[in-house]
């Protein structure tokens, strides 16, 4: 949620910004309307009030026998007008404020001044690459029809007992799973992240705190029927939930946080050919880095997150691409965002593996996370990143280390976390 403040100060920056992103920015316009509508409208009710403890007062300090006189029936009435004129008024200010509140929400964090501009994705910007990508003398496979070969996941089943999306993952594929999970973890506690294992689901509050829709058309995430609780589509969500109407002590700052947990996701709308397998899931685990900080903190912070997600990668040996995103493909939350994607022999492309981004304060207004420091208190700055997301992790690792004879040699990095070099099928 952005400042009201400096919307008020400086409407025509955040229509640009808004525009920059993809946002009607006709909702800067709206969100002023109803702001100047509740506050004249709180004035009226403030002044309402007002009259009416005063007169109130007054009558409580009258006899019972005295409120019958003439003098003392006109305040008992006057009484009776002002509560009629606050029935009127109080819910024209709620609907404003409701209004307002819900319009607000929709303006998003303006992107940083260096942001390359542009619409989509076809506008981000390339920054490096690292690593070579790996060269077969045989056809490479994709991830499905290793999988498939080595006994490693069974799709099939997994629609049988869900639907479409989900699949079982077996022999080596858990094994491989446990050990991104186990070696994500140290390789974060190396770096002064404090790991938590959070809920699986959280409340309708911290999606919309931070920044996700939980329900309507554009809304991503499973809602258990008859509660306001929806299954998490990352611990972002439940870690940035974990410091909510919180005080922190600047001293403190940053606070990291290596997060696990599973991730549920609809993915409405999903297609393209890059959608079947593993990419696109409707279930999956992730490790997921979390940062609180002061204002002046933010931006190191964020390079930290970056350079940690490439250091892991680089430790098993994958090749990447880091892309920072574009205005229009940053999200409402981030002022800055990084993604990096891996090589994907299968698909002979390049994709998604991880994403890092700076949301400033826009996160801790909503969910009311607060430090103290010597000048005074000021909402904190939140960032995220993930390590390793374990579905687009086994697609990297089977793909990039595929053998000729359809086994697949295990990352140097995991090898004391799966007991094993190499994933042959299982007998």
């Amino acid at each position: 949620m952005i400042d009201i403040n400096l919307l008020r100060k400086d409407p025509a920056f955040y229509r640009k910004s808004t525009r920059a992103k993809g946002i009607n920015p006709d909702t800067v316009d709206e969100v002023l309307r109803f702001d100047r509508e509740r506050l004249e409208l709180l004035q009226k009710v403030e002044k309402l009030r007002g009259e009416r403890n005063k007169i109130t007062a007054k009558l409580k300090n009258i006899r019972t026998e005295e409120r019958k006189n003439k003098e003392n029936q006109k305040l008992v009435e006057q009484v009776r007008e002002i509560k009629k004129k606050l029935d009127d008024v109080e819910p024209q200010l709620k609907r404003a404020e409701e209004s307002f509140n819900e319009l607000l929400l929709r303006i998003p964090n303006p992107p940083a001044p260096d942001v390359p501009a542009g619409k989509d994705e076809s506008g981000n910007k390339e920054i490096r690459r690292w690593g070579e990508k790996p060269s077969f003398d045989f056809q490479a496979k994709g991830h499905t029809e290793i999988a498939e070969q080595l006994g490693l996941i069974d799709f099939i089943r997994g629609a049988k007992v869900a639907e479409s999306g989900y699949y079982y993952l077996t022999n080596d594929a858990v094994l491989l799973e446990l050990s991104l999970i186990r070696y994500g973890i140290d390789f974060l506690l190396q770096r002064g992240f404090h790991p938590v294992l959070t809920p699986d689901v959280a409340r309708e509050r911290y999606y919309l705190g931070t920044g996700y829709l939980p329900k309507g058309p554009e809304a991503q995430t499973y809602m258990l029927q008859d509660t306001d609780l929806g299954l998490i589509a990352t611990a972002e969500v439940t870690i940035a939930g974990f410091h909510a109407d919180e005080l922190l002590d600047a001293s403190e700052l940053p606070i990291k946080y290596a997060g696990y947990s599973h991730c549920f996701r609809q993915e409405a709308g999903a297609y393209g050919k890059y959608s079947k397998g593993l990419y696109r899931v409707h279930q999956f685990t992730k490790v997921e880095m979390f940062m609180y900080t002061a204002a002046d903190q933010s931006q190191a912070a964020h390079q930290e997150l970056l350079k940690t997600e490439e250091e892991f990668w680089q430790s098993l040996g994958i090749p990447y691409r880091v892309l920072e995103m574009c205005s229009g493909d940053l999200g409402a939350q981030a002022v800055k965002k990084y993604d990096l994607e891996a090589w994907m022999p299968g698909r002979n492309d390049w994709g998604e593996i991880t994403s890092t981004s700076n949301t400033t304060d826009y996160q801790a207004r909503r969910l009311n996370i607060k430090y103290k420091d010597k000048t005074g208190t000021h909402f904190a700055h939140t960032l995220n990143g993930t390590l390793v997301a374990t579905s687009r992790g086994i697609i990297a690792i089977l793909e990039n280390y595929q053998k000729k004879d359809g086994s697949v040699t295990v990352p140097e990095a995991l090898r004391k976390y799966m007991g094993k070099d190499v994933m042959n099928k299982a007998k």
